[in-house]
């Protein structure tokens, strides 16, 4: 069998595409897990099939490269709208369909694409970290220098120790310079760190808001594959609504594999 793909990327975290509409797409954790290995496959951080909904314009359907289907990916969400796009399925608007619920994202233009998050109504708050969902289970840490970090230890470490009974979490290790929010994320279901991670970044921007006491409701978020802009309505501490996440989203290529 032929299998037509496209491949995308927010920030360098990386996505095999395709377009299932049809339902034709066998959904095999080891099949799956073969395409997005980077040696013998296609390559990627994850696969998202766009198939149908009778909701929505679309339903997202988001597999890490282990194989197995996961939580809301941010970066994953942002690329599916501007494949759906080149697939002329919506214009610049669209609502679409996630495992963690409906969706709202805008084309700013043809490589910047805005995503609405779900709304976040409580924060907990460790000794040393914060844990935060924003549609995939994310642990943040501050550091004072991410770049000292060693991410796929670390982040293994508390990777395979938090969390546990929801299947473990996300790691972000976090730095502030000026105004600018530094991150690595280290990722489950991928087990290795990531260029970016969309739902990271936008829950390290809010354990920064509530980490520093500050009022503002735009962060800049430096990540090793670019730059992503979170923004929020702060309510109090621990809730906060209208999250938009913006940023890159960028065709890399189609292509065709035998499976």
């Amino acid at each position: 069998m032929i299998l037509s793909f496209s491949k995308y990327h927010g920030a360098g975290n990386d996505f095999v595409i395709i377009d299932n509409r049809s339902g034709f797409f066998i959904k095999r954790t080891e099949l799956i897990k073969n395409l997005c290995d980077r040696h013998f496959g296609i390559g990627a951080d994850g696969l998202m099939l766009l198939e149908t909904s009778t909701k929505a314009d679309f339903h997202m359907r988001y597999y890490n490269s282990d194989g197995n289907e996961s939580t809301m990916c941010g970066n994953g969400g942002r690329c599916i709208t501007l494949f759906a796009h080149k697939l002329g399925l919506i214009g610049t608007n669209t609502n679409f369909l996630g495992i963690d619920g409906e969706h709202i994202a805008n084309l700013e233009d043809e490589k910047i694409v805005n995503l609405k998050m779900q709304a976040i109504k409580g924060i907990e708050i460790g000794s040393d970290y914060y844990f935060i969902n924003t549609g995939s289970p994310h642990y943040v840490c501050f550091v004072n220098d991410v770049n000292k970090v060693d991410v796929n230890r670390e982040g293994k470490r508390i990777r395979n120790s938090f969390n546990l009974v929801n299947g473990g979490t996300n790691v972000n290790f976090v730095d502030l310079s000026q105004n600018l929010i530094n991150i690595r994320t280290y990722e489950r279901g991928v087990e290795s760190e990531t260029l970016a991670c969309g739902t990271g970044s936008v829950a390290s921007a809010i354990a920064v808001s509530h980490q520093t006491k500050s009022n503002k409701s735009e962060y800049s978020i430096n990540t090793q594959g670019g730059k992503l802009t979170v923004k929020f309505n702060k309510i109090n501490d621990f809730e906060y609504n209208e999250i938009w996440l913006k940023g890159p989203a960028m065709h890399v290529f189609d292509g065709q594999i035998i499976i």
